[in-house]
Parts: C-alpha cells; structure tokens; sequence
C-alpha cells in the first residue's frame, strides 16, 4: 500500500471520528427533575397491589429506562420524594424556580419532571403558567409502581426525555406524556382510579403522540403561556388560599362559609352541569364575592364549557366564568391570577386567555 493510499485511508478514519465526536457532543442536554410519584414507587413485596410512592431516587428511575444516554446527555436531580397527593405550593415554587434556573442557562436544551399522576394536572398547569422558556418542559408519571411485574414508568420517561430533546416540541408549553400519548398542559385530565390509559384531553383532544423515542404533533396550543404568561414567581413566597366547592343535591351554604371563615381570598364551584348550583349554594357564593371574595364557576361534569351568564347571572353576583377548565385548573389560574387583581372583571379576562 503507497503512502497516498494510506495517507487517504488515514484522513477518512479521522473524519469519521470527527463526524462521531460532533454527533456526539451535539446530543441535547435533558435534565430530569425528581418529584416522587408512583413512577418512583416501591412495592413491600413482589406482587403486592400496595406501594409507597417516592421511594426510589432519580438514579435509579433512569437506570431503568436503557438507551435514553443516545438521545440525550441526561443528569438528574431530587426535588422531591413525595407521593402527588401529597404535593404542595413549596415543591411548585422550588421545583418552577429551578425549572427556570436550568432553562435560563445555555447549556441546558430541555427539562423532564417525574411526577405523581394525582395532581399531575394541576402541576402542569402551574409550570405552564410560570416558566420563562419557550424550551421543552415535560412531565411524566406512571399508574404501576417500579417494582411491579409490568412498569409503564420506563418507557414514558424514555418518551418523555424524547420529547424534550426534540426542536419541534420548542414553543408548545409545557407537556404531558404518558402511555405513549402526547398532551398540552392545560387539557391533559385524570380519568381513571388505576387504568393505563387514564389521561385524556376532554375538550380539544392529546396533542401529539410519542412512540418508542419518536413525537407526532397534530396541533399547537392557543391560549397563552410560558414566555407570553404575565404571571411571575418574583417575590412570590405564597400563593393565595383558593377551596374548591363541590355542587350536589340538596347542597347548602355550608362549605362556602367555611371556606370564608377559613380566608379563602377565592372560591371554585366544582357546579352541576354547566356551572351552576341549589339556590342556597348560589346564595352562599354570592354572598362571598360581596365580602370580596372572587368566585369562579366551573364544573364537576369532567368536559365541556360554562360560559357566562346562561343559568346563573354572572354580571349581577360579580362571578366568573371558567370556561373549558375544570375545577382543579381553574383553581391554579385563579391562585395566579389573585397575585394580580382582584377584580372580577379583570379576573375573567385572564380565564379568557388562558
């Protein structure tokens, strides 16, 4: 072999490396923010239907989901070890605040949250809210805990770190996956005490899918968030006290009053059908928002939307209407929104665009 040939053969060998070495070094930086949930969750013995949530640290919840390291450089921290029931306005400000910290700096493409399923929603929509990155945020959860015969938290972190490596998920808000579906923050619902399948988005439909390391989108989300959210964590220490109120036959003013005893600066009514309630309820309600207490209709029907002014005179009681969110969302808006106004009007403004 002539000293060109080899001198060629030498040179393509380096490219190759070259190339291999900037594919490597470009693989998106993922960080995965630990909150516990049943994804994280121990079962006292093989077989066993009970489990602890939180129990495994986020080491261990990525060692089980192999060949997620080629799609993304992954490092992993432990806000929380906690079961979602049990989630709480400290872990939302310290998880968003960090959210925001690694986001803000370069190095950083993209951010996994692992979460409880309970109130996996309300986080969402929180962060969704409150983070200034139009980078990937997404959030992932299990219904079988790890130790179980079938976990399905592997595969939906794995999807999960898919998505969030992913340019085309830039700009969508924040994200849910789970069992290999694809939802915006603000639609994603709870369904199912137990069932794989439990997410569904009621109103406008799953956002995408995400399938073995690969993302569809079928739509963007409409209503503001993220970058163009007006509400901020600066300064923020506390958020607002805001009880939801639940509508069923026979209902009085009971549990109004004693969330108005208890300093509720705002009242969701989780109402029959579109919104509304027995006529004590209504009275109870209205009497609240007399004292200044902001009041906003939703419904416990699980889909569809209340609108102002169709059974119940909104303008007259000073109410607000909560549109498509149900219940749980529309108390994480109003807590928002009472950072910023306590006017009714202006408060519907917000249930408006977000």
């Amino acid at each position: 072999m002539n000293a060109a040939r080899i001198a060629r053969i030498t040179g393509l060998a380096l490219a190759v490396l070259v190339v291999g070495a900037a594919a490597a070094q470009a693989l998106p930086n993922i960080v995965i923010l630990a909150t516990g949930g049943t994804i994280a969750g121990a079962q006292p013995k093989e077989g066993d239907p009970g489990y602890k949530s939180g129990s495994l640290a986020i080491e261990s919840l990525i060692a089980a989901a192999p060949g997620m390291d080629k799609m993304a450089k992954i490092t992993g921290e432990q806000i929380a070890s906690i079961g979602s029931q049990d989630m709480n306005d400290a872990v939302w400000l310290k998880l968003a605040r960090r959210a925001n910290e690694l986001l803000a700096t370069p190095g950083v493409d993209g951010i996994v949250v692992t979460h409880g399923t309970d109130t996996l929603e309300e986080t969402a929509y929180f962060l969704n809210l409150v983070i200034k990155s139009d980078k990937p945020v997404v959030l992932v959860g299990s219904m079988r805990p790890a130790t179980s015969t079938s976990p399905d938290g592997p595969l939906n972190l794995y999807n999960a770190v898919a998505v969030a490596a992913d340019p085309a998920a830039k700009g969508l808000g924040v994200l849910v996956v789970s069992n290999d579906d694809l939802f915006a923050a603000r639609e994603i619902q709870k369904t199912n005490t137990t069932d794989l399948q439990t997410f569904i988005s009621p109103n406008r439909g799953q956002l995408g899918e995400a399938y073995y390391g690969k993302a569809w989108y079928f739509w963007k989300p409409t209503t503001v968030h993220t970058t163009a959210s007006e509400f901020s964590l600066d300064g923020l220490e506390a958020l607002p006290r805001v009880d939801i109120v639940y509508a069923h036959e026979n209902a009085d003013g009971a549990m109004v009053e004693a969330a108005v005893a208890a300093g509720a600066k705002g009242i969701v009514l989780a109402g029959v059908g579109d919104g509304n309630a027995t006529a004590p309820m209504v009275d109870a309600l209205a009497a609240a928002a007399a004292k200044g207490v902001v009041v906003v209709r939703s419904t416990r029907v699980g889909s569809g939307i209340v609108r102002r002014n169709i059974e119940v005179n909104d303008d007259k009681l000073g109410f607000v209407a909560a549109l498509e969110l149900n219940p749980q969302k529309a108390r994480v808006l109003l807590r928002l929104a009472l950072t910023r106004a306590s006017d009714p009007r202006m408060i519907q403004d917000y249930f408006d665009r977000y």
